[in-house]
């Protein structure tokens, strides 16, 4: 399996007179691991601000977001049943094929990040077993070199790990168990005081990666949904973008410059002219979204083909943010110390080409401004270099990963 990225050289950028204002540095995953996942053993992916995986059909790609998902699940607080839950097949689905069970049955796999921020590079690492009880059997956080919590499965009889964190006071450890179905990283701030430098590091490094993954929203449109009247009020954008007319109807009145661009880009990807995007109402509190061709002629979105609405839908969502999504990010943490990432497998099926070379220069420009972060698939065999993501490679910021079968 190669997991090479290619990451061309950068030529150097002519400054400004006036500096840039310094903006606070938003954590966000810089590298996964899938230590034993699926068909994943001992790979370790780098992710830069627009990462596309490509390879042939059962090469792994899906496997890499489903990983980056379960991990984004788990920070924002579900447990191990709801976090695999998109995962078909569940959590034995993602034990590694050629996984044999120990004397006691026992099987299982292990995922891992590492998230960069203000704290610097910390690490998150998760066991998991998934047969004969799904349960979280180890976890270790660690941030330069030094390992701020730990968590074994000691009794096997009882649903919790044993935890210890890292204090730096007149005790350096606290031990304390926690519920094995759970992240614990994402429950420390509930018991971790703040008192010590050690407890202050602590929390600093667990809120650097939850939040850093709670800010993912996984987009799948589904074309079929997509064409169906909504309610009205239906403003936030789900997975599936099956609420696409009342998001689209909520979002070209709250910004007129990014409604303007999703326009553009719209008519850059859609067949015939495209000057604007907007809805009608329909009866029983219910609307459709239309396009508008140059001639005023009106086009509802139920007429468009599969690829019209995917691209469409895609566009809305890199040209948006947490506020219009349908996720769950950090409320306590400032919009401008976040950064979004949207994990999107099968980015470019049912895409043709030109759609597919609009769409990425979209992500590419959308993701050097730094508020936003794309990971996703591409279908075809590895290697190809004639397919629209050859452009990717000389972008800035962006790296394309071949894996192979």
């Amino acid at each position: 399996m190669d997991t090479t990225c290619a990451r061309p050289a950068v030529a150097p950028v002519a400054q400004p007179a006036l500096a840039a204002p310094v903006h606070p540095q938003r954590p966000v995953v810089s590298e996964l691991r899938l230590s034993a996942f699926k068909s994943h053993r001992s790979a370790v992916f780098r992710l830069a601000p627009l990462t596309l995986f490509r390879g042939v059909s059962g090469s792994g790609k899906s496997s890499v977001l489903e990983a980056y998902e379960a991990l984004a699940r788990l920070a924002g607080g579900d447990t191990l049943d709801e976090a695999l839950a998109p995962v078909a097949g569940g959590a034995a689905a993602c034990v590694p094929r050629q996984a044999r069970p120990d004397a006691q049955g026992r099987r299982g796999f292990r995922i891992g990040c590492t998230v960069e921020g203000p704290v610097g590079p910390v690490h998150l690492d998760v066991a998991v077993q998934a047969e004969p009880e799904l349960r979280v059997v180890g976890e270790r956080l660690t941030c330069s070199g030094r390992t701020l919590l730990s968590t074994a499965l000691r009794d096997p009889g009882l649903r919790t790990v044993e935890a210890a964190w890292h204090t730096a006071g007149s005790v350096p450890v606290t031990r304390a168990p926690l519920p094995d179905d759970r992240l614990g990283t994402a429950l420390l701030p509930l018991r971790v005081a703040g008192k010590t430098a050690g407890q202050r590091l602590v929390l600093g490094a667990a809120e650097q990666v939850v939040v850093a993954l709670r800010s993912v929203f996984a987009c799948d449109p589904r074309p079929e949904l997509m064409r169906r009247p909504v309610a009205v009020g239906d403003g936030h954008l789900r997975t599936a973008c099956d609420n696409v007319a009342a998001v689209l109807g909520r979002t070209r009145n709250e910004c007129v410059t990014r409604h303007a661009a999703l326009v553009a880009a719209v008519g850059a990807g859609c067949r015939g002219p495209v000057e604007g995007v907007t809805v009608q109402g329909l009866d029983g509190g219910l609307v459709r979204s239309v396009l508008v061709g140059g001639s005023g002629a009106t086009t509802p979105l139920e007429q468009l083909g599969d690829g019209e609405l995917r691209y469409l839908a895609l566009c809305l969502v890199l040209l948006t943010g947490p506020g219009v999504l349908d996720m769950d990010p950090a409320a306590e943490v400032l919009p401008a110390c976040q950064a979004l990432t949207v994990l999107a497998d099968g980015l470019d099926r049912c895409l043709d080409a030109r759609q597919s070379r609009e769409l990425l220069d979209l992500a590419g420009r959308m993701c050097r401004r730094g508020h936003i972060r794309l990971v996703g698939t591409l279908r075809g065999g590895a290697g190809a270099g004639d397919g629209p993501e050859e452009a990717v490679v000389k972008m800035e910021g962006a790296t394309v990963v071949d894996l192979e079968s």
